[in-house]
């Protein structure tokens, strides 16, 4: 396999992976190819490599820095702006699971907590609030784990990992 090939079969899965982390596909191509980058990368240049508009690069750059997973890069004498992938595939990890739990998981705490002061009696009201306390359970022991996840260092996740895998 060619570099070139190779590189574009990156591309192409990283994209894909992107919307399991619930980021678009574009995104999530502009990502792969500045992680891929020897070096750092002005809009026109992601905007050539990846074939899309300069608004859609543009856009999906500024979604990039927002989560943390790329920066801008000076570069001396250019006016352009430049921007780098965070290579740290740890750092990277922790970024898209604290994206993911400030969008999925803490509104759903919140929706949890406020659902379970719901009034009344009998059978469908104990049922509800039954399934809303175990979610709420449920809920509260994911965000502790990954909190617990997100503090921690690579090598004592990786130490623990291999642990349970054994």
């Amino acid at each position: 396999m060619e570099l070139s090939e190779g590189k574009q079969k990156f591309i192409e899965t990283w994209g894909t992976l992107g919307s399991s982390w619930g980021i678009n596909r574009t995104m999530a191509q502009v990502h792969a190819l500045l992680l891929i980058a020897p070096e750092a990368m002005s809009s026109k240049e992601i905007m050539d490599d990846l074939k899309i508009s300069l608004g859609n690069a543009n856009m999906n750059i500024r979604a990039l820095l927002s989560w943390g997973l790329i920066y801008k890069h000076l570069v001396p004498g250019e006016r352009k702006e430049f921007f780098v992938a965070e290579k740290d595939m740890w750092v990277v990890a922790k970024k898209i699971i604290e994206q993911r739990k400030k969008k999925e998981l803490e509104p759903l705490v919140k929706a949890l907590e406020e659902i379970s002061a719901v009034e009344g009696t009998g059978k469908e009201t104990e049922e509800f609030k039954k399934v809303v306390q175990d979610l709420k359970l449920f809920s509260n022991k994911s965000n502790s784990a990954l909190e617990t996840l997100l503090k921690a260092d690579s090598n004592w996740f990786v130490g623990t990992f291999m642990k349970m895998i054994k």
